[in-house]
């Protein structure tokens, strides 16, 4: 039988084949997992970022953004790493107090409390959940049920599809759909996620 190479099955699936997309994620689902894990160390956390990075690997090819002209592994593999960055960059980071601590760079800031619990910050968060709550409602049921599943409860791409029961794709496919028409709706209507 014939290996279709990555290319062809990615202008397959920029043409409308869904099946090719499943082909490529089954193809290197193990190097990209095992890249984000070796990074990690958490198996949830490495599931985690292993969506997120077929979310943008989904977004990038719909919208047509993609040109890495046949190297779409290593294309695939930047976007897991900067998505580890990512993830590593968002969590407070202290450093290790120990033998070689003094040799070691650290930031005055990594000691200061985390803005997150600053009151003003905790109001302005609130009221961007509250605006995006119900920006949320003007999309088809579906859609709303993945955002909210996603946002709200921090369900991981699988949890939502054994909560939804549907395919990893569908969920993938609803999340993609649900933040094209969130953003027509903010458009449309002139919102914004800012305090008043």
């Amino acid at each position: 039988m014939e290996i279709i190479d990555d290319s062809r099955l990615v202008d397959a699936y920029i043409l409308g084949n869904e099946a090719a997309l499943a082909e490529l994620i089954d193809r290197h689902k193990n190097k990209v997992y095992g890249f984000i894990f070796s990074k990690v160390l958490d198996k949830d956390i490495a599931e985690d970022i292993f969506q997120d990075t077929f979310v943008k690997v989904i977004l990038t090819l719909k919208e047509g953004k993609y040109n890495e002209e046949g190297k779409f592994l290593p294309w695939v593999m930047r976007i897991a790493h900067n998505l580890s960055i990512d993830y590593f960059r968002s969590r407070r980071r202290m450093p290790v107090i120990g033998e070689t601590f003094m040799d070691e760079e650290f930031s005055i800031f990594d000691f200061l409390a985390d803005p997150e619990d600053c009151s003003e910050t905790k109001i302005i968060k609130e009221q961007i959940d509250k605006e995006l709550r119900q920006i949320i409602d003007y999309l088809p049921e579906d859609q709303q049920e993945v955002l909210r599943l996603r946002i709200f409860k921090g369900l991981s791409f699988k949890e939502i599809a054994e909560e939804t029961d549907v395919s990893i794709n569908t969920a993938l496919g609803r999340m993609r759909y649900a933040l094209i028409n969130l953003r027509k709706v903010i458009e449309d209507k002139n919102l914004s996620l800012t305090m008043v």
